[in-house]
């Protein structure tokens, strides 16, 4: 019989971050049942990477090859690379939303511009599928477009925002089975130890982490202290305080270089916090949930979609101190009264895999496995 030809995908990642390098690995390492050809860039010059990419791969040879289907993350400038390269106009296209720039905190340190948010919405008006992390990111997303399309003067479609949320789809970057194992030691309520494995950026808060362990102390609590994840040139103050005043609880500091030494962390830990003012989707915490820590997360952004309401402490994010306050509080209940563990099984890898390939088939004309 003859060998079936794969379908030929091209995969583009124009802002190679950590999570979208992972999550564009692991999409071609578990769709074998297609043809990846894949160019990705560096994670560097944000302003000009979001606007510049289709520039920078306008003569690329892989970009004159014809394609069955192209996936594209949401740096990628979809409607300008389609205008550049004019037989992939009419190739079937996934645009895959990590993140959008509608629902950016504002880190005071940036010149504003509309351009990214432009990149983002033309984008997915090119796309046939829009793939979203979370509810959370689809939604803050269209309210954001809706929100930047009234500030218009005119020469606006009808039905522009309603015919993306049609094309919309949920699918969270998947987390790797290996992460869900069974932990038999219970929470330390007399110690317990706390990680925060997130990027040291602004919009993570880790002002917020800092209030909150000051709480904890203050209140005579105890704890051994993990604080980890990916580090820059430039770091917001509030870690060196941290590390000034809690010297002696740190168990952890830093990235870990090493996946396996991340991987007994998370095994080790009780209850991985969040502060985050800004997380479209969360892997850090579904990770350590995963891996069977208790999870302590403000009840905002997307968090509500896999932490139990009552592991979130009270959102007030004009008021750090108030916020602070009451994660201190729910995290004194949760370690003397730990609730059952909650394991995030729907964003398993084995799970959403048959997702990821219907929608793949779906949106290439192609029948699928029910």
């Amino acid at each position: 019989m003859p060998s079936t030809v794969q379908p030929r995908i091209l995969l583009l990642s124009a802002y190679d971050a950590g999570s979208h390098q992972r999550w564009r690995e692991q999409l071609v390492a578990s769709q074998p049942d297609f043809d990846w050809e894949v160019l990705a860039l560096p994670p560097r010059f944000f302003r000009w990477r979001i606007r510049g990419n289709a520039l920078t791969w306008l003569q690329e040879p892989a970009l004159k090859a014809h394609y069955d289907l192209l996936v594209v993350t949401s740096m990628v400038d979809l409607a300008s690379l389609k205008g550049f390269h004019p037989h992939l106009a009419r190739t079937p296209t996934i645009l895959y939303m990590h993140e959008n720039q509608f629902a950016y905190p504002d880190s005071g340190r940036q010149h504003s511009s509309a351009e990214p948010k432009i990149v983002n919405l033309y984008s997915a008006v090119a796309a046939d599928k829009v793939l979203f992390n979370s509810a959370w990111n689809r939604d803050s997303f269209l309210d954001g477009a809706r929100r930047f399309l009234e500030m218009m003067p005119d020469g606006l479609p009808d039905g522009l925002l309603e015919g993306i949320g049609r094309k919309s789809q949920v699918v969270p970057v998947p987390i790797e089975d290996r992460l869900f194992v069974e932990r038999e030691k219970p929470i330390n309520a007399q110690c317990p130890h706390l990680l925060w494995n997130h990027r040291w950026e602004y919009d993570k808060a880790p002002d917020r982490l800092s209030l909150l362990l000051d709480s904890l102390a203050d209140a005579g609590q105890d704890f051994r202290l993990s604080v980890v994840g990916e580090q820059f040139r430039k770091e917001p103050e509030a870690f060196g305080g941290i590390r000034e005043r809690h010297r002696e609880r740190i168990v952890n500091w830093g990235y870990q270089q090493s996946r396996a030494d991340y991987d007994r962390l998370l095994g080790e830990a009780d209850v991985a916090i969040s502060t985050a003012l800004h997380d479209f989707q969360g892997l850090s915490v579904l990770e350590a949930m995963a891996s069977g820590c208790l999870a302590l997360a403000p009840d905002r952004l997307a968090y509500p979609e896999y932490v139990p309401a009552a592991q979130r402490y009270a959102s007030h994010v004009d008021n750090p101190a108030a916020e602070a306050d009451a994660a201190a509080g729910l995290l004194s209940r949760l370690i003397h009264q730990p609730p059952e563990t909650c394991r995030p099984g729907d964003w398993r890898l084995s799970e959403l895999q048959m997702k990821y390939y219907k929608v793949i088939s779906a949106t290439l004309g192609q029948q699928t496995v029910s």
